[in-house]
């Protein structure tokens, strides 16, 4: 059945953490007008959000990468990218090790002991072993440690990247690859001065991003779109959703940065479920 035009559009996303909801409270209340009315649905896991979306259950998808890149291979293309964070379109992976380590680049990655986030983490596990490969690292003959940490949340709730900092500084790791939120946050802050240094950081690519069917009408989801690029960090009621959210604006779709990830997909053949 064909989106109705003024209807307010359904937006699905992942429940990761406890703030979510709010987050989407916010959101929803900024959108509260006749042609950008909106609601959302909270799912589990992104393999349901994805699956919602070809199905036609909701409008819009608040994909990671690796989700919108399953929605791309899955409809063979046929979907629509409309916005993303400006945090999204420069996102890369940081590997770490102990501080006063003295290693530097995939070269000395590759003869150490390398500790993985969650296997449907593009950030954490699939593209860090892209890019080692991409670098001449045969990455077949690595030790490699995964931290299987909340399958199906694509990395979104960090676990998995502080068990992989926790086993480089017990000991049992050597180098682990975290996204650069994590580093920037965590590792390079406050909460852990002077115990990690980075080896080496990936080229940038993109993260998450708002994904619809090209079935949608332009004439639905353009005047959202527009109101969503409309929010505005110098507003307070807007810089509260954007904190939270992870962002200073929001900005289009940068799809040159999805490249490595759909490379990786093929390379290692991950798994299409998540």
């Amino acid at each position: 059945m064909s989106k109705l035009i003024g209807a307010p559009l359904l937006i699905g996303a992942v429940a990761y953490t406890p703030n979510v909801v709010p987050i989407w409270e916010g959101i929803r209340e900024y959108f509260d007008e006749p042609d950008t009315a909106m609601d959302f649905v909270l799912f589990s896991n992104y393999g349901r959000l994805v699956d919602a979306l070809q199905a036609g259950m909701i409008d819009i998808a608040w994909n990671t990468n690796l989700a919108y890149a399953r929605s791309v291979l899955q409809t063979d293309g046929h979907v629509r990218a409309l916005a993303m964070r400006d945090t999204d379109a420069n996102f890369s992976t940081v590997f770490v090790g102990a501080a006063g380590s003295g290693w530097f680049g995939p070269e000395d990655i590759a003869t150490r002991r390398l500790a993985l986030g969650s296997a449907d983490s593009a950030h954490a596990a699939i593209l860090p072993l892209h890019y080692l490969r991409a670098a001449g690292v045969a990455v077949d003959q690595m030790h490699i440690q995964r931290f299987n940490s909340d399958i199906g949340k694509h990395g979104d709730t960090g676990r998995s990247e502080l068990d992989a900092i926790d086993a480089v500084l017990a000991g049992d790791a050597d180098v682990a690859a975290i996204g650069i939120t994590v580093w920037e946050n965590i590792g390079r802050g406050d909460l852990m001065p002077g115990m990690l240094e980075p080896v080496w950081q990936t080229e940038s690519y993109s993260h998450c991003m708002f994904t619809a069917l090209d079935t949608l009408p332009e004439a639905v989801y353009a005047p959202w779109v527009a109101k969503l690029l409309d929010m505005d960090w110098n507003v307070p009621a807007h810089r509260r959703i954007l904190e939270l959210e992870g962002l200073t604006r929001w900005v289009g779709p940068h799809l040159e940065g999805y490249e490595g990830l759909f490379q990786a997909i093929k390379e290692q053949g991950v798994d299409s479920r998540w």
